[in-house]
Parts: structure tokens; sequence; C-alpha cells
């Protein structure tokens, strides 16, 4: 097994934009991605492989982002033991909803985890999958941990920012 990775699978290269909100905060951890393009109605033969060969080579967990029917989250679940994270993506006649229920609604014992419907979905995979692999990971749960009180340091400076302007 290689180096440690998170896999990310979006249904279209439209979705890019989107995802790249994923790949930029696991970079910001230093964690390294692949990021393909495959479909689960598309091209199953090639999501099939490429999870069994990515889970091979070192992959702790699958992010997939799909709009639509979005059923790529639970083909790349049928086939790893690995966490996934599901992305639905929004846009389309229904607005993401259409993606959120079929990311969302797995059949007991073959879970994805679900985050939200567009952008904070796309951070929020990013952070799901850092904490999982921090779970075994020591530098990378300070990095994450560090983040999280940068956050929070964040907002109390912009409580006493408002507090001063009131």
């Amino acid at each position: 097994m290689s180096e440690r990775f998170v896999a990310i699978i979006m249904g279209s290269d439209s979705d890019l934009p989107l995802v790249k909100n994923t790949i930029d905060i696991l970079k910001g951890f230093n964690i390294k991605t692949e990021v393909r393009v495959a479909s689960a109605h598309r091209t199953p033969d090639v999501v099939a492989s490429y999870v069994t060969e990515a889970q091979e080579r070192g992959c702790q967990v699958f992010i997939c982002a799909a709009g639509l029917a979005a059923h790529l989250a639970g083909a790349v679940a049928a086939r790893t033991i690995r966490p996934v994270i599901g992305i639905p993506v929004d846009g389309g006649p229904l607005n993401g909803v259409d993606a959120l229920y079929s990311t969302v609604m797995m059949p007991g014992g073959i879970p994805v985890a679900t985050v939200a419907v567009g952008k904070a979905g796309a951070k929020n995979a990013a952070y799901l999958a850092a904490q999982i692999m921090a779970v075994s990971d020591k530098e990378l749960e300070a990095l994450v941990l560090a983040d999280r009180q940068k956050a929070a340091a964040e907002v109390m400076q912009k409580d006493k920012d408002l507090q001063a302007a009131l």
C-alpha cells in the first residue's frame, strides 16, 4: 500500500467548481487527493474498477459529488467498506433536492455520510474526511483542531468588532 489519500469522484466535470472547495481544504490539511470524473450510470464499470484499485493503493475515504439522480456515492459504497461521503450537487430542475434524497436514502448496511447540498457540503465533506483520517494520525488531528480553533477565534473577533461598532 502506498501513501494514504482521499479519492474524490465527480459525476460530471461541471461539478469541479463545487468540488474545488473540497480539494482546497484537503490540501490545506496536507491530505493527498485524487480527483476523477466517473458516472454511476454511464460508466459503472469504471466506477467499480477505480474504487477497487484506489482502495488497494491506500485510499482512506471516498468523496462523491453528484447531482440529479446522484447514485454515485451509493454505487461506490456498494463496492467498499471505506467511508464514503456524498455531496449532493445543487442545481438542476429540483435545486439539488433530488440529489440530496438520492444520496441520503441508502439501504441499511450500505452507509453514505451525506453532507449539505452545495458549497457548504463540499467544504464539510473535506472536513469530515480529515476528521476520519485524524482518528489514526495525531499530526492531522492537531491540524484539524487548530483549524477549528482558528474558526472560533475569527467568530469571536467578529463579535468583538460588532460590539465595538454598536
